[in-house]
């Protein structure tokens, strides 16, 4: 019998080192190109000011809006949220706590908005305002009020023809029309629970959201009570995420109204470029077969780059030069910038821009900073020195890897920053223009939340709406809310938000990705005139937004417009609830949605036909 040869386990180990060897160049090769790819320092459409730009006062209009609001939790929660977006409309309104309403309040007004639960708060002054409105004037249910025999009596008056004993169970939003951008997608409900009044409707009421589901339960509609309109809006979720539905709800009390907004988007990546972490992940090497330094090349920067380039999206990335837990001492220089370099370089030869995230992933907090028990690996500060000195030797250290290169935008670790480290950036750090936390409050205490403002110091709160990749229901209704309210979409993501399993690794990749993919794709065709813009064109827009003076003039043919705080250009929604907007002088303007258009001032003065 022929003896079975042996293999040659010389030859095998030969083949594998050579295929080793060959991967190894091919890498190197592209770490390479990367490191030597070539980039202009980027020229900004979108500039950020000092506040001497900004040139010009108005006059202020009269307040034609009263908010009417009640002295418990409901009615003080309304009054807030109103509060908020009525200033950052720059609808001038005065407000009247129920008890102390009567008719003489409405004198000069022409719009009411009702953050009140029992209306039995309001006595004689339900009815006088009822009859305010019949004579040509507008009202706005915030939420719906008490279900009881006061409402009942006036409830047809509302266009409400039955009223269910029990409170609807809201699953979803469906828009019976195009009437915000996006509109055209249902929005799941995160957490549903019954939150708004069952009822049957009259024929003539405009409906335009109602109950995702097997209810259909009307939840905002317009309804014509003699000469004038009441809208009622029956979403009930009172909460900052929710503004651009009570925005849009506001909006169609008036035959119209206009606003000033942002329109920009920024994508953020956080910790990016900054030290890949080594070593191997479960759900990596179950779909691809390699460690995370590898599927960061090949796979992860590979998509989220190629996104970028289809969608004209230029990303901001966030520097961490180092992960190590020092919070004092001598800051030393990270010397292994090879993927520094190639993650980099690539980044800004798309036309993205580089910020501030910090020497290591220690937020900026001095030691009687309290975590609350949330964050078992963070430090604090040993005092506000070395605060300084790492973000001197971060500074340095980019300055170093990407020379030419300016730095706007700070963002901070898990977005958490005291008063003592925001003063710091203020005063010390005058490059950093910008700060970009969360625009929505977290559960605790801890997370930096922000308005889209300027803060007395002069930095510029450029808040992130989302995040991630799971982008869950709640994400995409708080998208497509700021989308109406400030046409503003604001998103972050990590490198590690992959080997995360709480922000959805064990999914994988190829389906977090799509994710990202889908809603790219929706947020691109709901309003395509939304500008793509870097962390620091962001900056300058909210400046120009937030300077931003306005006097609203009704004339015969249309809207006349006078700005103070104007510098090169502002940006505004019309919504046109009775004819379409002709010749704009001063400007131009394209249409978002239905009824609903986006205008560019070029001047101060801004006049706007509207053909009935």
């Amino acid at each position: 019998m022929e003896k079975k040869k042996k293999p040659n386990r010389k030859l095998r180990f030969l083949q594998l080192l050579q295929i080793l060897i060959i991967y190894t160049l091919m890498f190197a090769v592209v770490l390479s190109v990367g490191r030597n790819v070539l980039y202009s320092v980027g020229k900004h459409t979108v500039s950020i000011l000092e506040s001497s730009d900004f040139k010009g006062t108005v006059q202020p209009e009269n307040a034609g809006t009263l908010l009417i609001w009640e002295k418990e939790g409901t009615g003080e929660e309304g009054r807030g949220e109103m509060e908020a977006i009525l200033s950052q409309m720059r609808i001038p309104f005065e407000e009247r706590e129920a008890s102390d309403f009567s008719a003489r309040h409405l004198s000069g007004k022409d719009i009411a908005v009702l953050s009140v639960s029992d209306l039995n708060s309001l006595g004689k002054g339900l009815t006088d305002l009822l009859d305010w409105v019949s004579e040509g004037h507008s009202l706005l249910f915030l939420f719906p009020p008490f279900n009881e025999a006061t409402f009942l009596s006036v409830s047809d008056k509302l266009g409400i023809r039955t009223v269910g004993n029990d409170m609807a169970r809201v699953e979803g939003i469906h828009f019976t029309r195009q009437f915000m951008p996006g509109a055209d997608r249902d929005f799941p409900i995160t957490d549903p629970y019954k939150s708004s009044l069952n009822v049957t409707l009259d024929k003539k009421c405009e409906v335009f959201m109602e109950s995702q589901g097997q209810s259909e339960t009307p939840l905002l509609w317009r309804y014509a009570y003699g000469q004038g309109s009441i809208v009622f809006d029956n979403l009930s979720f009172l909460e900052k995420a929710y503004r651009g539905f009570h925005c849009a709800a506001y909006s169609l009390l008036d035959d119209k109204c206009i606003w000033p907004v942002i329109n920009g988007s920024t994508f953020y990546i956080d910790d990016f470029p900054s030290p890949v972490p080594e070593g191997d992940s479960q759900f990596i090497q179950k779909d691809y077969g390699m460690d995370i330094k590898d599927f960061y090349t090949h796979h992860w920067w590979k998509d989220v780059y190629n996104l970028s380039k289809k969608y004209n999206i230029r990303y901001t990335g966030l520097v961490i030069e180092d992960y190590s837990a020092q919070v004092s001492g001598v800051f030393p220089r990270n010397k292994d910038i090879t993927r520094f370099q190639y993650f980099g370089n690539m980044l800004l030869r798309e036309g993205g821009e580089l910020g501030y995230h910090g020497y290591n992933h220690m937020p900026l907090v001095p030691e009687s900073f309290d975590y609350m028990g949330l964050y078992d690996s963070y430090r604090q500060w040993e005092s506000v020195e070395a605060m300084r000195d790492s973000l001197i030797e971060l500074r340095n250290f980019c300055q170093s890897v990407f020379p030419g290169e300016d730095y706007h935008v700070y963002v901070p670790p898990s977005n958490i920053i005291s008063p003592e480290g925001r003063e710091l950036l203020a005063k010390d750090f005058p490059e950093i223009r910008a700060i970009a936390s969360l625009y929505l409050p977290d559960d605790n205490d801890v997370s930096y939340s922000q308005d889209f403002t300027v803060t007395d110091d002069g930095m510029v709160q450029t808040p992130r709406i989302i995040s991630g990749y799971v982008l869950d229901d709640y994400m995409r209704a708080a998208a497509m809310s700021e989308l109406y309210f400030h046409c503003v979409n604001t998103h972050f993501q990590h490198p590690d938000d992959v080997l995360d399993t709480d922000r959805g690794a064990a999914l994988g990749w190829e389906e977090l990705f799509n994710r990202l993919t889908d809603y790219v794709e929706w947020l691109h065709s709901a309003i395509p005139q939304l500008r793509n813009l870097t962390g620091s064109e962001l900056t300058g827009a909210v400046q120009r937004y937030d300077a931003l003076q306005i006097r609203r003039e009704d004339t015969a043919r249309g809207i006349h417009i006078s700005l103070g705080g104007f510098c090169d250009e502002a940006w505004f929604y019309l919504r046109v609830n009775e004819g379409r907007p002709g010749r704009v002088s001063g400007g131009t303007i394209s249409q978002a949605s239905d009824g609903l258009y986006l205008v560019k001032a070029a001047s101060p003065e801004l006049e706007i036909e509207i053909n009935k």
